[in-house]
């Protein structure tokens, strides 16, 4: 049979068919794969390629500056010099590469990394940029084979003298160069760190936030702390961006954008006075050293002062001790010193004017006062029995047949046991005058028929409410604690015990479980200096743009945001500044009225402002605190500071505080015996009385007598208050 005869049968003529339908198959597969991958699939696989030669350089934005309100520099950015290799830029022979490894070596004290092994180069993995660890020849053949066209960083923070040299040596060192980096410097360093904070690297949990606003982790830094932390929106700026083709190097080949300049943070000015701030803080560690070696032991640990324009809120100083050296945070956080400050007990990462709360004491009288006066417990002429000792019946519950508690005053006897007689026969205004813990007593909880109704412990916070206790001020710093003034409801919550009698006698005196911040005393003495008027506390005085212009911005305290307008009721202008108030005591109905019988009172619907005679008739019982002197115990608390004319010829008025506390390291130092607690001293005083402009509050922990301790330092830090002010007035135009 022949082959055409073979090809002409069916079964070949079937083979060949199925043979075209394949090939016809796979060509309109083919085809439809190719209409999927041109038409269909055409704009991914675009953008796919040009992701793959697309890069996108952020480019980062100077970070605003901080000022006091003198235009003295606080937070700054300087120039930082960091010595780089580019790894493609070396030279291809292996031994002029060594050759300035050695050299660089010898200038920079980076060891050269020889001999270079795969176990080296490894190793060098688990070290970050500028740190201690590998040498040269591992970073750069690290950095070689991630990204050849990208800097390394061999030695960072050079001298300017280094920096030249190497500059100078760029023909015979190629690829070597000095990249400029800013580094946030803080001239006053640990004086106004607890205000001004530090600078940190972006949280892991905050990465993805903060690229969406173009930072980069590792290379971008965020406020950690104080006024950093809580305006970086307006001290960071916007970072600037250009979109670049590269090859598959990394080598930047052009762009493919205009470049997006980035645009610089506003420049901050603060309320603060670094004169007063310095003053504060002298007087304020010399008056702790001093006592410290009068006891032969370091007694007194920390402290805080506090001084601000009880008119317009204005922060004109904020010291606590101890405090950290925030420029040794500037480049990263050294662990060693990070843990030093979170483990020290008496926390100087924390700024403790607003963020540690401790019982505030004899201070809290003023808020004791106001409410006895304004409800009616107590007259300017009702004469009060102030022994030195009284016995309570104290009471749980109305059923309750009670127990005898007693309760002391202050007074000693050169013995040191208690003065029996105490103050004797006194008017209201001299139980402020000579703070006396008896006649507090008495007008806090009442005391049989001399005083039938009491103010009781709910009256009682709303009176400390009205002047700042209890709540966050809403100043502009990270951190504020909101302290306690506590309740019944509050009690047996979390102490499963029913409020008592004496519970309240202590809650009068600023005692028991009233906790306060330094800020809020500060405050409750603001207030009262400042007719009833409850100022704003502010650390901002303005915020300006680059261009020099005050621009308009606006705060809110309860999510920190910081806008163009007001964005919520609760939201105060912050720039330009504009003095804010709170309230007015004396004209807004802050305080809710009860219904009280007996020891219990009852809430109503209604609300009433402080009679404008109340406010007058405290401050001048805090007046009498400094003039009136009658003899013996019967002397003002803050006479021996500033009642000598002559010595300060500026009237002030003023409260001390001695508060009993029993925390965690007093129980540590077995400080805790009943009956002899250690005491906290606390004392606050404005001048000049008629027209007052500022306010001072200072507090030493485990000080001991207000009067002894903290009155000293407000009397030292209001002297230079004064003397400031005269300079200034001298220097002025027409001074």
């Amino acid at each position: 049979m022949s082959a055409d005869s073979v090809m002409g049968t069916p079964l070949a003529s079937w083979r060949f068919r199925m043979i075209y339908i394949a090939i016809a198959v796979a060509l309109i597969v083919l085809v439809l794969r190719l209409v999927r991958l041109q038409i269909f699939q055409h704009d991914d696989y675009l953008a796919q390629a040009v992701e793959n030669y697309t890069a996108n350089i952020t480019l980062p934005a100077p970070r605003g500056i901080i000022y006091d309100r003198n235009g003295f520099v606080l937070a700054r950015n300087i120039a930082s010099y960091n010595v780089v290799i580019t790894p493609a830029d070396l030279p291809d022979d292996e031994a002029d590469i060594q050759k300035i490894y050695r050299e660089l070596s010898a200038l920079t004290g980076v060891d050269t990394g020889f001999p270079l092994t795969d176990e080296s180069i490894e190793s060098a993995k688990f070290f970050g940029a500028c740190v201690e660890g590998p040498g040269i020849a591992q970073m750069v053949a690290l950095g070689d084979s991630l990204a050849p066209y990208t800097p390394v960083k061999v030695k960072c923070s050079v001298s300017e003298e280094i920096a030249r040299i190497v500059r100078e040596r760029a023909m015979d060192w190629p690829g070597v160069g000095v990249e400029v980096e800013p580094l946030r410097d803080y001239p006053t360093g640990s004086l106004t760190a607890n205000v001004v904070g530090f600078l940190g690297p972006i949280p892991a949990e905050l990465e993805d936030l903060y690229r969406a606003r173009r930072f980069i982790p590792g290379r971008d830094k965020v406020g950690y702390a104080g006024v950093e932390l809580s305006l970086d929106d307006l001290l960071s700026g916007v970072n600037g961006l250009r979109v670049i083709q590269e090859d598959v190097a990394g080598k930047e080949l052009r762009n493919l954008e205009p470049p997006i300049n980035p645009a610089p943070g506003y420049n901050v000015t603060l309320t603060l006075d670094t004169r007063l701030q310095a003053a504060a803080e002298a007087s304020l560690v010399n008056e702790i050293n001093e006592w410290n070696r009068f006891y032969g032991e370091e007694r007194i640990s920390s402290g805080v002062v506090i001084a601000m324009n009880p008119k317009t809120g204005e922060i004109l100083a904020m010291v606590t001790y101890p405090t950290y050296e925030n420029n040794r945070m500037a480049r990263f956080i050294p662990g060693y010193y990070y843990q030093q400050l979170s483990q020290d007990p008496r926390r100087p990462l924390l700024n403790n004017a607003i963020s540690s709360e401790y019982p505030p004491g004899s201070v809290f009288k003023l808020s004791t006062a106001v409410g006895a006066l304004n409800e009616g417990v107590v007259t300017l002429d009702k004469i009060i029995e102030a022994p030195g000792r009284l016995v309570l019946t104290e009471k749980f519950s109305p059923n309750d047949p009670g127990r005898e508690r007693p309760f002391v005053d202050w007074v000693y006897n050169q013995n040191n046991v208690i003065n029996e007689e105490g103050f004797g026969t006194i008017d209201f205004l001299h139980c402020i005058a000579f703070s006396s813990n008896v006649c507090f007593y008495k007008l806090g909880g009442g005391f049989g028929e001399e005083i039938l109704q009491g103010l009781g412990v709910e009256r009682l916070r709303e009176y400390a409410r009205a002047l700042g206790y209890d709540q966050p001020s809403g100043i502009q710093l990270p951190g504020e604690q909101d302290g306690l003034i506590p309740t019944p409801r509050w009690k047996r919550i979390n102490k499963g015990e029913n409020w008592s009698t004496g519970d309240t006698y202590i809650a009068s005196v600023g005692q028991g479980y009233v906790l306060s911040t330094p800020l809020q005393v500060l405050m409750s003495g603001a207030a009262l200096a400042n007719d009833g008027k409850l100022m704003q506390p502010t650390v901002v005085h303005d915020v300006v743009d680059g261009e020099g212009n005050i621009v308009e911005k606006w705060y809110d305290p309860q999510t920190g945001a910081i806008t163009d307008f007001q964005s919520s009721p609760a939201s105060y202008q912050i720039s330009p500044f504009t003095p804010t108030v709170k309230w007015d005591i004396v004209a807004d109905p802050l305080i809710r009225v009860y219904n009280c019988e007996g020891p219990y009172c009852t809430e109503t619907d209604d609300f009433k402002s402080v009679d404008p005679f109340v406010v007058q008739s405290v401050q001048q019982g805090m007046r009498l605190a400094v003039i009136e002197n009658q003899g013996g115990i019967r002397r003002g608390t803050l006479n021996r500071v500033f009642g000598d004319p002559n010595k300060f010829p500026i009237a002030v008025a003023g409260k001390t505080g001695t508060a009993e506390y029993c925390d965690d390291v007093a129980l540590q130092n077995n400080l805790c015996d009943f009956g002899r607690w250690p005491t906290h001293s606390w004392t606050l005083a404005y001048a000049p009385f008629e027209d007052p402009e500022i306010v001072i509050m200072a507090f030493c922990y485990n000080g001991g007598e207000g009067a002894s301790v903290a009155a000293p330092i407000v009397g030292l830090v209001m002297q230079a208050y004064f003397e400031f002010k005269a300079i200034d007035l001298a220097v002025a135009p027409g001074g």
